[in-house]
């Protein structure tokens, strides 16, 4: 009997508005609501690679299973073998779709990181971590335009990542805040992630960059130093959310609701259109949750959850 793997990979959270392509830390609803992609690999009779979708989202997606990313990952992934020698499985893959597109949560890099995870998985472990990552990176890239790690490096590693690509190192794990609740919140619009980066400026003045850098480099430092109070108040983008907030209606009025509930930081969730608030109380965080579903969600696709950092990541298991 063939064996079949389920790889889970959790939703996250980029840029945290200090670190604009260089933050991100993966999501984990305190609830124990499923907050990411899921695929069930299996060997096949059928020549190649066959890709079914199911769950909240799969209507989203293309119903050419060739233009999934999810069978994009299973051609690199050959790829990558028959470069080493080594032959690929046939396999059916069933990716249930329970994150949103282009809504700010990784969407993307959750179904690419299940993919190759599950890939890995059912071929033993070929390609590794390492190995694993780069092609996760490509993979992510061949969506983009260009190669974003902030997304596929939390979903895949867990935890709060800092993007490195420095010395042969891709990402490392910055230590997170255990007493932090994130209210997550998907509005239930799309914003492209072309649209947001389009919005952008050009260039920057000095200053800002310089403000960026410095709040970037004392974020870090008071991850290490276990100073949750410096590392809240350095939580303020100057490079995107100046810009990006007009395409995510009810953003400001939710950062003010915020602010007067105690909110450590409210901000965009990667591009958008999702944003989150952090807060110490728990309390607070229930009373945030339950104010955006009544006043952000626009509509039934919209959802809304009390998370804390998911340091586990993406894994699979024999099924």
């Amino acid at each position: 009997m063939s064996k079949v793997f389920k790889a889970y990979a959790p939703a996250s959270a980029a840029n945290i508005s200090v670190g604009f392509d260089l933050l991100g830390a993966a999501l984990k609803p305190i609830d124990g609501a499923v907050l990411g992609d899921e695929i069930t690999i299996s060997e096949s009779d059928t020549d190649g690679c066959s890709v079914k979708t199911v769950g909240r989202f799969a209507h989203k997606l293309p119903t050419d299973q060739k233009k999934n990313i999810v069978y994009d990952a299973y051609v690199m992934y050959k790829e990558e073998l028959e470069k080493r020698n080594l032959k690929p499985l046939n396999v059916h893959m069933e990716l249930s779709k329970n994150l949103p597109v282009c809504s700010g949560l990784g969407s993307s890099a959750a179904s690419v990181v299940a993919a190759v995870v599950a890939l890995d998985a059912i071929h033993g472990e070929v390609l590794g971590r390492d190995g694993c990552l780069e092609l996760m990176g490509k993979l992510e890239g061949k969506i983009s335009g260009s190669i974003h790690y902030d997304n596929v490096a939390p979903c895949y590693f867990g935890g709060l990542q800092l993007i490195v690509q420095e010395n042969a190192v891709i990402s490392t794990t910055l230590p997170d805040f255990d007493n932090w609740y994130w209210v997550s919140c998907f509005p239930g619009i799309k914003v492209s992630t072309n649209a947001a980066r389009q919005i952008l400026p050009k260039e920057y003045a000095r200053s800002e960059v310089i403000t960026y850098g410095r709040r970037l480099a004392a974020f870090v430092h008071a991850c290490h130093t276990g100073d949750d109070k410096l590392a809240a108040s350095c939580l303020v983008d100057v490079i995107a959310e100046p810009y990006r907030a007009s395409l995510i209606p009810g953003f400001e009025d939710a950062r003010a609701h915020g602010v007067q509930l105690g909110a450590l930081a409210t901000g965009i969730s990667g591009s958008g259109s999702s944003i989150f608030s952090i807060y110490e109380d728990l309390d607070k965080a229930h009373e945030m949750k339950e104010y955006l579903e009544r006043n952000f969600i626009a509509n039934e696709d919209g959802f809304c959850h009390v998370c804390k950092v998911d340091r586990r990541g993406a894994f699979a298991q024999q099924v």
